[in-house]
């Protein structure tokens, strides 16, 4: 007698998920086909796609940019009000400390090329006490937010800060260039966030004017900020100068790079500018 072999159909596989194989799934992604559990399914226009295809898809979506090349954000200025948090952060804590804080951010010629940080904490600290300490940090942390509430999303927020901080650097090293070691501006100490704030003056005039508005409102703050900067006695008109001109440098770069190489170009300007102003700083203590 002779045994049949294979003489029935063969038992048809049951569908599981590829995530979840011990999930039965009658569902499939319209995208690949396979079967998707209810945790891996994900709504569609059409029918259902499994997660995998929805983070494929996302992956190589077309990102949508701003004029400049940056990321469309929603949302707040996240970099702008960091910077804010950590200034009034410092001021706090200037008050709370005393000189102590206060002496071992800020900036002065003298002690520079021994403490070079002190070319970028000088800009976090603000005059302790008093009226104009309040307006003096007051106007900055406004413009800031004004400048920030801007830039920011137009530029992207590591240019953003690049530019930000590539400026409190400028300022800084406009006031060594102009100080004489033999006078009292080399021992005097220097604080606030004025350089980078102006540094985003110069560069929104330049990013208004690369996309056809007119920047002469900017221009107008600009001119009668340099103007108080030489009527009022403690300001320094060198720091806003210096600020000023590394912003517009650096704002030249970003708006006006080729679509094709917005990214090289905007790290080639920021560190080129930046290792200028030390190139510079090195030549004039070198130079006593």
């Amino acid at each position: 007698m002779s045994t049949p072999y294979g003489g029935g159909p063969a038992p048809e596989q049951v569908p599981v998920c590829p995530r979840h194989p011990d999930r039965v799934s009658y569902v499939r992604c319209q995208r690949c086909g396979r079967p998707t559990c209810t945790e891996c399914q994900r709504p569609a226009a059409v029918g259902i796609h499994c997660v995998d295809c929805v983070r494929e898809a996302n992956r190589t979506a077309p990102v949508a940019r701003t004029a400049f090349g940056a990321p469309l954000r929603a949302g707040r200025p996240l970099v702008t009000l960091t910077l804010i948090g950590v200034t009034v952060v410092s001021y706090l804590l200037q008050l709370a400390v005393g000189d102590a804080w206060t002496n071992s951010l800020l900036f002065a010629p003298g002690i520079g090329d021994a403490e070079p940080w002190r070319f970028l904490t000088g800009a976090f600290v603000h005059y302790p006490s008093g009226t104009f300490g309040i307006t003096h940090i007051l106007f900055n942390m406004y413009a800031l937010w004004i400048l920030g509430h801007e830039l920011e999303p137009a530029l992207g927020r590591a240019r953003f800060l690049a530019l930000y901080l590539v400026s409190a650097l400028g300022g800084h090293v406009m006031i060594l260039l102009l100080a004489s070691p033999f006078s009292p501006a080399w021992v005097t100490g220097t604080v606030g966030a004025s350089g980078a704030v102006f540094g985003l003056f110069g560069a929104i005039a330049v990013v208004l004017r690369r996309m056809g508005r007119s920047a002469r409102p900017i221009l107008g703050v600009v001119a009668i900020n340099a103007v108080i900067g030489f009527l009022v006695p403690g300001i320094s008109w060198q720091g806003h100068l210096g600020g000023l001109l590394t912003g517009a440098l650096i704002g030249v770069g970003f708006a006006y790079a080729p679509k094709a190489r917005r990214r090289v170009v905007g790290i080639g300007v920021t560190v080129g500018v930046a290792l200028v102003l030390v190139v510079m700083a090195a030549i004039k203590y070198a130079s006593w």
